[in-house]
């Protein structure tokens, strides 16, 4: 076999393309492939296990001469340590691709893509700021496999002093985050798999809605509300409450279309109720006398509306905090004298004086707990409590609270 001369620049640079592509070859099974176009590409061609392969390094003289030398010389290094070069550098290209990838900005904002598609709007807000204001200006710089649990506790402990719910929700998104990233193999473990919540946030202490259940202060309240002149949504949104112990949410984003008054009968589909188990039926409350004066009045303002309580614009549900601030224009901000409540409280007064009041038992716990839509932890008492009518036991109960409401209010 005659014996390869090695390659000259100067031959290259000479070589002319023709009607037919050609190489020239440099020996070791390396070559240059002289293209019909001009374009000069060099070529590894190597056997292993009995297969013949090629591989190429790019343009000349994008890749010099001695460059492609040098590659040959790799490249036949892992040949004789059984190696296929051309699986070699693609394992190379996919683990510097998930080497960027991992890094922690990247991870996050992948997974948040992901957790945007599954989640609502407002709550994917607090996520992606809790993400850019407290996580991503001490991670945002590091491979995710650097992340040790000594950066994510100093991220919450720091957090738990400005703000104990975002600390919690960041260990939440943190551990979350973790789990997708070993799914997606950017790192081997979740390091945060045998932390405890518990061990990094200290719980924190439970305050109680304020809630008036001296009958003096209550019947304050009530003649404040029925003569409250800030405007009839907010006036007659708090007379709702008195009688019927909504949630804010639910108060405030009343529609026409839950209420019937042929049946006096008030429905709010499930999934919007705190308590979303579509198990459970929709929320029913029957509607008293009074509660229909109520909306019958309310009907004169916007009964042509879509939502029963109209904030200033006319055209939007009342904020849920506007009742709020409205019974603090009426004087209801004092804890210390007993005198302080908020939307929510409205719930633990019905509660606290229906039990005070109930002296004859005539109302079991299952029913008053009802009106509050407080449903049972045992998922054995649910699967049977949620298919009961307690419609006719809450008419006589609502009728008893409202008119109470009504005795203290004339």
């Amino acid at each position: 076999m005659p014996k390869i001369e090695l390659l000259q620049d100067i031959q290259i640079k000479k070589a002319k393309p023709l009607e037919k592509e050609y190489f020239l070859n440099d020996g070791g099974g390396l070559r240059l492939l002289i293209k019909e176009n001009g374009a000069k590409i060099w070529q590894f061609r190597y056997t292993l296990n009995g297969q013949r392969k090629k591989t190429s390094f790019k343009t000349y003289p994008t890749v010099t001469l001695k460059e492609a030398r040098t590659k040959r010389q790799e490249y036949q290094t892992l040949i004789n340590s059984g190696i296929d070069p051309i699986n070699h550098i693609k394992q190379i290209k996919e683990e510097n691709i998930l080497d960027i990838n991992g890094m922690f900005l990247n991870v996050a904002n992948e997974w948040l893509d992901k957790e945007s598609e599954r989640t609502k709007e407002s709550t994917h807000k607090n996520k992606l700021r809790a993400f850019e204001k407290d996580i991503f200006p001490f991670l945002k710089n590091k491979h995710i496999k650097e992340i040790v649990i000594k950066d994510i506790i100093n991220i919450i402990e720091k957090k738990q002093l400005q703000a104990h719910e975002v600390a919690t929700n960041i260990f939440t998104y943190m551990d979350n985050l973790f789990r997708y990233a070993v799914l997606k193999d950017y790192c081997e473990r979740n390091i945060l798999a045998d932390i405890k919540r518990s061990d990094i946030i200290r719980a924190k202490p439970v305050k109680h809605f304020s809630k008036i259940t001296d009958p003096y202060i209550l019947k304050e309240l009530i003649e404040s509300i029925y003569n409250y002149n800030g405007g009839y949504s907010l006036r007659n949104a708090l007379k709702l409450v008195l009688h019927i112990p909504l949630r804010a949410e639910n108060l405030c984003n009343l529609k026409w279309e839950y209420i019937n008054f042929d049946k006096k009968l008030l429905t709010i589909p499930r999934e919007l109720m705190k308590v979303k188990d579509l198990n459970f039926d929709d929320f029913k409350m029957p509607l008293t006398d009074e509660v229909i004066n109520i909306l019958k009045e309310q009907q004169l303002f916007t009964y042509h509306q879509e939502w029963i309580f109209l904030g200033t614009n006319n055209r939007d549900p009342i904020n849920n905090e506007s009742p709020n601030r409205a019974l603090q224009r009426m004087g209801f901000n004092d804890d210390k004298k007993g005198k302080k409540i908020r939307l929510h409280g409205f719930r633990g007064t019905f509660r606290s004086m229906i039990e005070t009041l109930d002296i004859e038992n005539k109302f079991s716990f299952e029913v008053k707990e009802r009106a509050l839509d407080h449903q049972e932890n045992s998922k054995v008492v649910r699967a049977y409590a949620h298919k009961s009518d307690y419609i006719n036991q809450l008419i006589p109960l609502m009728n008893f609270w409202s008119d109470y409401i009504l005795s203290l209010k004339n």
